[in-house]
């Protein structure tokens, strides 16, 4: 990390606290409300609690919003914290389209408006990150504070396996041919990808596994999570396409060290007014549940300064 992140992060530092053991002990009986509402076309079921500034959590593949919990219990004492299923996952409704990561940014935008009057907090993971993103470059209104972690920028991911580039991008967007090989055996695809790109290979718990595995095994539910997949090169040509517009709002990139380490923060960093990079160590593609703790504080402190 630079001098000037080490810089601004110290200072983050000193204008907030970490999250204390007190305050963690007060969140574990913090009660979690589940909602659903009609938005943008799509039912979209989400989970609500706490009081504070809002923050909307938007999960990643192969996730749901239950792996926002650990997040939830630890902040709810001082944020009131939103966590969707995005369209297609989880209890919300299957669709048939509208995977492509603009829609998905109009869907939370919509939920913000019902929500949180119309701007909040957004913090988004992986696919989640990718939507989050979209949304600060069309929407930036209605963002107070952007995170994105352990994600690529549409259009950077490297889908090339001969020059070290990931197999499982083509196959999740090969038409038809993953749902055929996974029918199933979802649970054991979903773990099998967890645990590859997780460095702490039992962050993410058996019964988290199982939550997430339960719901992608209906049907319908792996096809619309590869669509996810099927629409990068759509979500790469509208980032293309914006690229002359900037990200207005505090930005901070979370990287874990094993996974996308600096590569987020420097294709991100030259479109910010202002940027913080934050590498975590000795962690995987699952930040918030291999270092939640430490996600946690940082989050917090990016937020309060």
């Amino acid at each position: 990390m630079d001098i000037e992140r080490r810089t601004v992060l110290k200072s983050l530092a000193g204008t907030a606290l970490a999250v204390s053991a007190a305050s963690q002990a007060r969140a574990r009986s913090v009660q979690i409300e589940t909602r659903s509402a009609r938005l943008n076309g799509c039912d979209i079921h989400y989970r609500v609690a706490g009081s504070g500034p809002t923050i909307l959590l938007l999960h990643g593949w192969p996730q749901t919003s239950f792996a926002w919990l650990g997040v939830m219990h630890r902040l709810a004492d001082r944020y009131r914290l939103i966590a969707p299923d995005l369209r297609g996952t989880g209890l919300s409704e299957k669709t048939v389209s509208g995977y492509d990561k603009r829609t998905i940014a109009e869907d939370i935008r919509q939920l913000i408006t019902r929500e949180a009057d119309g701007r909040a907090h957004l913090v988004g993971h992986d696919m989640g990150g990718k939507a989050a993103l979209v949304q600060a470059l069309v929407a930036p209104e209605s963002i107070s504070k952007l995170v994105l972690v352990d994600c690529s920028v549409p259009g950077t991911e490297n889908m090339d396996t001969w020059r070290g580039g990931l197999w499982h991008y083509g196959f999740h967007m090969a038409p038809g041919i993953p749902e055929i090989l996974t029918k199933g055996h979802e649970r054991d695809y979903i773990a099998s990808q967890i645990k590859a790109w997780s460095h702490r290979k039992d962050a993410v718990s058996e019964e988290a596994i199982s939550e997430f595995a339960s719901h992608y095994a209906k049907p319908g539910g792996m096809t619309a999570g590869f669509n996810y997949y099927r629409t990068l090169k759509a979500d790469a040509e509208l980032v293309a396409s914006l690229k002359d517009r900037r990200l207005v709002m505090p930005v901070m990139t979370i990287g874990g060290r094993q996974s996308v380490g600096n590569k987020l923060a420097d294709a991100v960093a030259p479109r910010c007014d202002r940027h913080v990079g934050v590498i975590v160590e000795n962690c995987g593609h699952f930040v918030a549940e291999e270092a939640e703790s430490e996600f946690c504080d940082h989050l917090v402190r990016f937020l309060a300064a």
